[in-house]
């Protein structure tokens, strides 16, 4: 145990000296907000938290390969401002916290168990709340499409191209996820890059089913050469019924939600103040005692 110990320290020293030696980035600009190529560079960032972006460059030999690729993708998603070595840094502090959270509760025989399960419980732990990040910003997209899509079919049928329609939605609209998402979209186009790959990549990103019928759709009328109007205007219509579809299915869901909470808080309550006087009134003139008598 005192090895394992030492080994720990040795390895918390080794790598906090590490974190002193800063690792250089060639600076390029760059249009992947996801950070899906996986090499692009990332931009100095300064602050409180500088300090701790230091160290978490030791992380760099464990961010390759799928790992990166996969935790790249979820940050992007889930529209945070961390790189995928600050990431694997939280996933330790997580572990070294639980650890000592859980540490006063250990006996020499859990010792195994509690040094198993803190690392498995803490390496988990932020994969959890990335995911839930990502559910959130999945469903404000899912939410938003529609809206956004009504309003390039409305800037098409008034006469404007695709390209002048979908400026207007971005500079007009308030700010969102969907927005931000039309706005690279924009720019990618802007630089260079062709309509139907930066419609695709906007699908690719995020693999909703209503993003990539939105893609499909766009692509289609291109490919076709057929009115984008027309498409805009069909998909219009199916989204909204679509988010009216997903609508009711939350309404019929209600109900089976609302019975956890009847039946552990309302119903036992509803319980005692109907049955409580009538049980202690059959307590205190029970008809049993006037029998034994």
């Amino acid at each position: 145990m005192l090895a394992l110990v030492l080994l720990c320290v040795y390895l918390s020293v080794f790598s906090f000296i590490l974190g002193f030696f800063p690792v250089k980035w060639e600076d390029r600009l760059t249009l992947d907000p996801l950070g899906l190529g996986g090499d692009a560079p990332s931009k100095k960032k300064k602050g409180p938290f500088a300090f701790i972006r230091l160290i978490a460059k030791v992380n760099v030999p464990l961010a390759k390969g799928v790992l990166k690729k996969r935790i790249a993708k979820d940050l992007g998603m889930a529209r945070l401002n961390m790189t995928v070595e600050e990431f694997i840094f939280l996933k330790e502090l997580c572990i070294v916290l639980v650890l000592f959270l859980s540490f006063p509760m250990v006996t020499p025989e859990t010792m195994y168990a509690w040094a198993m399960l803190g690392v498995a419980f803490g390496y988990m732990l932020p994969e959890f709340w990335l995911k839930g990040k990502v559910k959130r910003v999945k469903a404000v997209i899912i939410k938003d499409l529609p809206d956004a899509v009504d309003l390039l079919g409305l800037c098409v049928n008034v006469g404007l191209d695709f390209m002048l329609a979908l400026k207007w939605v971005v500079e007009k609209s308030p700010p969102s996820v969907m927005i931000e998402e039309l706005n690279t979209v924009l720019q990618e186009i802007n630089v260079g890059k062709p309509r139907r790959d930066a419609i695709k990549d906007l699908a690719k990103r995020y693999e909703l089913p209503d993003l990539s019928t939105f893609a499909r759709t766009l692509i289609q009328a291109d490919k076709m050469g057929t009115s984008v109007t027309d498409a805009l205007n069909i998909l219009a219509e199916d989204m909204r019924l679509a988010r009216y579809r997903r609508g009711e299915q939350i309404a019929l869901k209600a109900p089976m939600k609302m019975l956890v909470p009847l039946l552990l808080c309302i119903f036992p309550v509803v319980g005692i103040i109907v049955a409580g006087p009538i049980i202690l009134d059959f307590i205190e003139n029970s008809p049993f005692q006037k029998l034994g008598r």
